[in-house]
């Protein structure tokens, strides 16, 4: 069904049907609305491809995940984030190219050189900002429009997810039910949010009085069992932990279950359905990562538009407690 049938249909030129279906001047609002009714019936759509070429735009934009394809499986953070994009994106008209490199290095350098050289999306989402990341260089001199997922769109690269306000729900929690020694699990600190999460952590509970360790690992289920099972061979028995995401959370449960440390309390950054069915369920931070996720998108959007910044400030993250918020063993 073509622009063509439906003029034929109504008795009308192609250029006026056209103005009627693109709300453009040079039609009346009668004629208007008996082109988009008959549109309608007639089950007609836009030809993606020539509004795209009209408009010397793909209607899409691009995420690269470095995250190995496997764990994306198990993560249910990703599919919350990717379900706020995707509503955006929807409601735009607009498309989601999405490419899963797993972590060598240099895969996803070579998938933004592609797009760029290709045209195939406008602008592209950049997530897990590394430490000297160097994307934005690479964005930059690729002429390829992107925001930073969870960065503000300026020069000084402000964060927009409070890390310091997060580790200070956490630690207050743990501080009172009495835990004076905690370990934090990390993710990768190549990633600039882990350190900003593990600095704020270290702040927190120094200003606490409470003692605190380290451990870095990857956000894997395996990684995450086998560091607490070093940390409670290693003679310093911290009384909770607290884990950078779900699947590590849990892991953490198993490890614990293991050795037979049954009153260590257990704190999630993440929230997921992991949280909620395990046994024990595990207190975690709600981070609405679906409304980050729309956050981003309708930023990229304004950015390609010519906009001003106008997307609403982010929900504050919000503590759920469930049944690892034990208190610590007494003396």
């Amino acid at each position: 069904m073509t622009i063509a049938d439906i003029a034929e249909r109504l008795g009308l030129s192609k250029a006026s049907v056209s103005y009627a279906l693109n709300g453009q001047a040079g039609v009346s609002e009668q004629t208007r609305q008996k082109v988009v009714a008959m549109a309608a019936e007639l089950g007609w759509h836009p030809s993606f491809s020539a509004r795209a070429l009209s408009r010397s735009r793909a209607d899409a934009i691009g995420m690269v995940l470095r995250r190995d394809p496997a764990l994306l499986g198990t993560e249910p953070y990703y599919m919350r984030l990717l379900e706020g994009v995707e509503d955006v994106l929807s409601e735009a008209g607009q498309s989601l190219l999405l490419r899963m490199v797993g972590t060598t290095p240099g895969r996803d350098t070579a998938v933004y050189e592609r797009w760029a050289g290709e045209g195939r999306v406008d602008g592209v989402i950049v997530l897990d900002r590394a430490i000297d990341d160097p994307r934005p260089a690479l964005l930059t001199r690729l002429g390829l429009p992107f925001v930073l997922h969870g960065v503000l769109p300026s020069g000084a690269g402000e964060r927009i997810e409070d890390q310091h306000r997060d580790a200070q729900l956490i630690v207050a929690h743990l501080d009172e039910l009495g835990h004076r020694r905690i370990a934090h699990i990390t993710g990768p600190l190549g990633l600039a949010h882990e350190v900003d999460r593990r600095t704020a952590v270290r702040h927190e509970s120094t200003a606490r009085g409470i003692a605190v360790e380290f451990a870095e690992a990857d956000y894997t289920f395996d990684t995450a069992h086998a560091r607490v099972l070093e940390l409670l061979s290693s003679g310093i028995r911290p009384t909770a932990l607290v884990f950078s995401n779900d699947v590590m959370a849990v892991a953490g449960l198993r490890a614990l279950a293991d050795a037979g440390a049954h009153d260590v309390a257990v704190v999630s950054w993440d929230d997921s359905m992991l949280c909620q069915f395990s046994y024990p369920t595990v207190t975690a931070l709600e981070r609405y990562p679906d409304r980050a996720g729309r956050r981003s998108a309708a930023m990229l959007l304004e950015l390609l538009d010519g906009r001003s910044w106008s997307t609403a400030a982010p929900s504050p993250s919000t503590l759920v407690v469930r049944e690892t918020s034990t208190p610590a063993p007494r003396p």
